[in-house]
């Protein structure tokens, strides 16, 4: 996950929020640790149930009940992205995914398309007007063997949009849009 500087960085910075809101964020963007799962919740003591009682202590308790925990790989790893090192590595990893946005929205922006997104995460939004998001997905897998993924998984405001993810590397995202450039020329 990457954000321009102007953007709260988390919920609590907003007047207010600390009575009003949840935070979950997960190292699965802000360091590139897809499929490890690991992640954290802020569950403030200010938030309350409508009869008063915190929502925090509850919170706790279902988490403790449901979950075993974060392996202990997965958590040196989070604690290594917290160093300062590490903090410097992601941020690196950001400026070459960040390329790899810019790229996929000038490949979809040169064929005509209007492009969505990118700019605080890594994923570009393609609008296909009065076409089905499952189609197009259909039709760039079945034609390119590419994989996006098709807007109205994320709900109805999806419909009529794929969403093109930013990860990979980067020769897979210039043949990705090679691929793209091929298809819809």
């Amino acid at each position: 996950m990457y954000m321009s500087n102007d953007n709260p960085r988390s919920i609590f910075e907003i007047p207010g929020a600390k009575e009003v809101a949840i935070e979950t964020a997960s190292f699965s963007k802000y360091a590139g640790f897809t499929g490890v799962r690991l992640g954290w919740t802020v569950v403030p003591k200010q938030l309350l149930f409508s009869d008063g009682s915190p929502i925090a202590k509850d919170f706790n308790r279902i988490v403790c009940t449901c979950f075993n925990g974060a392996s202990n790989i997965s958590q040196a790893g989070g604690l290594a992205c917290l160093s300062p090192e590490g903090f410097k590595a992601m941020q690196e990893v950001i400026g070459f995914y960040k390329q790899n946005t810019e790229i996929i929205m000038e490949t979809f922006n040169s064929l005509g398309f209007k492009v969505y997104g990118g700019t605080n995460a890594p994923y570009v939004w393609v609008h296909f007007p009065g076409r089905s998001s499952w189609d197009v997905f259909a039709e760039i897998l079945e034609k390119t063997h590419v994989v996006t993924t098709p807007g109205s998984g994320f709900g109805p405001g999806g419909e009529g949009f794929i969403r093109v993810s930013a990860f990979g590397h980067r020769e897979n995202v210039l043949e990705a849009c090679r691929r793209f450039k091929q298809l819809y020329k």
